[in-house]
C-alpha cells in the first residue's frame, strides 16, 4: 500500500478533470515521474478498490519562470488520465 501512495501523489480537481469524470468516467492524477502505465492502474485499483480499463500518461515539462531578478523553473510533472470500468466511481470525487 505504501508503495502505491507513493506513485500517485494527488489528484487533479480542474474544470476540464470534472467534466471528464461526469462524463467518459475518467479521472485525473499528478504521479510520480518515473512511474510507468501499469503501475499506476495497479496502484489506484490497490488504493481505490476499483477496475481500471485503460491508463494515458502526460509528461509536463516547467516553465520558465522570473522572480524579480531571478530566473528559475517550474518543476517538470506527470498526469495520468485513468479510465474505471463501467459502473465503478471514486469517492474520493464526488464530493467535489
Amino acid at each position: 500500500m505504501n508503495e502505491a501512495r507513493k506513485l500517485v501523489i494527488r489528484p487533479v480537481v480542474t474544470e476540464k478533470a470534472m467534466k471528464l469524470r461526469d462524463l467518459q468516467n475518467k479521472y485525473v492524477f499528478e504521479v510520480a515521474k518515473n512511474a510507468n502505465k501499469i503501475e499506476i492502474g495497479k496502484a489506484i485499483e490497490e488504493i481505490f478498490g476499483v477496475g481500471v480499463t485503460q491508463v494515458r500518461t502526460i509528461s509536463i515539462h516547467g516553465k520558465p519562470r522570473r522572480f524579480g531578478r531571478f530566473e528559475g523553473r517550474r518543476a517538470d510533472r506527470k498526469k495520468a488520465i485513468v479510465t474505471l470500468k463501467q459502473g465503478d466511481r471514486i469517492e474520493l470525487f464526488e464530493e467535489v
